[in-house]
């Protein structure tokens, strides 16, 4: 079966064998029934050319929307705000501008810096990407969808995003879109994450009516909150959130955010570490237009998206071709196709059967430099209706 979003690592079958048996049966009897030459120098050339591979050859599903080119770039990222400056604790002027299509050059000639878009100053992401590129110039985006834009429109480098975290669970826009963009992959950041309860100087806890931050810090601190009575307001950012609390000035609102968006905004920490969990991880991932070339000099974590059939233990086989080859997979989403969720199935005369058609996203420990992850996608192709790599990169073993 030729494979639909083919991924541009995965082994063709070879007509005349089963690769999706063959390479556990000759563990055992010696007898080659794949003939398989693993050549390190030509997987690396293709692996550089990934990126033209994944346009040919993806199948776009009905999550896609179509590529026009032009389109996205007129005024895809340009974001304004009007009032900034009022009533600040600080001198926010000095602080990097958030990310504008106008305002943006590719990559400094020199090559001395990567510049890599994350959230405003003092939010996680921004640690992430530093804890990632540490010598790296940090570009502010306080949008998820900018972010992907503004890597394929060549204004920076490298984006960091959250994906999941240990007590809110995943964030699903952004699993959203890992799949209407063709960014790949490049590396990932685990960060323990503190949440803070920030107000105007002066003001005390018991004062605070209503707390801002990002939907999924807001939720991570759902008992605290509870305990104080206040309302809950979502923003787009922890730190976008620090710092409306401090350009409007209202004494009663407050922000879930970092002790250092209170230093950099001109707040004060009115409670620490309120997270509902101790052991509190987001995990971000790196994303850039060219995907890393896999190795096996170190852990390495694959990320792949497909769809399947609609049939009983179609799952299971999905799944068993990673357990018969004694790889681990770390993670699994799933997620509802948005155009067309319904898939409509005749059992009989009297009517048809509705399914929700899912797409699902797959973590797996083991890098597509490996045969046995390039054979179980090879297995996984022949009854997958769309398959597409993601990325194949070096996993963050450090908190």
């Amino acid at each position: 079966m030729a494979l639909k979003g083919a991924a541009p690592w995965v082994c063709a079958r070879n007509p005349s064998s089963d690769l999706g048996t063959s390479d556990l049966g000759s563990r055992n009897s010696g007898a080659a029934s794949i003939s398989f030459k693993f050549d390190l120098e030509k997987f690396s050339r293709e692996c550089c050319r990934l990126d033209a591979l994944t346009r040919q050859a993806t199948t776009p599903v009905e999550d896609e929307k179509p590529r026009v080119p032009g389109v996205e770039s007129s005024g895809a990222i340009a974001r304004t705000r009007g009032n900034e400056s009022r009533g600040l604790h600080k001198d926010l002027n000095l602080l990097p501008k958030p990310l504008s299509a106008n305002g943006l050059t590719s990559s400094p000639s020199d090559g001395s810096k990567v510049r890599v878009v994350m959230g405003l100053p003092g939010a996680y992401s921004e640690a992430a990407a530093l804890k990632a590129y540490p010598k790296c110039e940090p570009v502010p985006c306080d949008q998820f969808e900018e972010a992907f834009k503004a890597v394929e429109l060549w204004l920076v480098d490298k984006a960091v995003i959250p994906i999941e975290n240990s007590v809110g669970g995943s964030i699903h826009r952004n699993y959203d879109l890992l799949l209407r963009h063709r960014l790949h992959i490049v590396g990932e950041v685990q960060m323990q994450v503190n949440h803070c309860l920030l107000g105007l100087p002066g003001v005390r806890k018991e004062e605070i009516k209503n707390v801002l931050s990002h939907p999924m810090a807001l939720a991570q601190c759902d008992m605290a909150l509870n305990e104080l009575g206040v309302l809950s307001i979502s923003a787009h950012d922890t730190a976008g959130a620090a710092q409306m609390v401090s350009s409007t000035g209202l004494r009663e609102s407050g922000a879930i955010a970092s002790a250092r968006a209170a230093e950099i905004y001109g707040l004060e920490i009115l409670a620490e570490n309120i997270q509902d969990d101790d052991n509190n991880i987001t995990r971000f991932l790196m994303l850039g237009r060219e995907p890393v070339i896999p190795g096996t000099d170190r852990p390495y974590k694959t990320s792949i998206v497909f769809t399947l059939e609609e049939g009983p233990g179609e799952l299971f086989k999905a799944l068993s071709v990673f357990a018969m080859r004694s790889i681990n997979l770390s993670k699994i989403e799933s997620r509802p196709q948005k155009q067309h969720p319904l898939r409509v199935v005749d059992y009989s005369n009297e009517g048809s059967t509705k399914y929700f058609d899912y797409l699902f996203f797959i973590d797996f420990e083991a890098s597509m430099a490996e045969l046995r992850a390039q054979y179980a996608l090879g297995h996984l192709q022949e009854f997958a209706r769309f398959l597409r790599v993601l990325g194949s990169y070096p996993m963050d073993t450090v908190l």
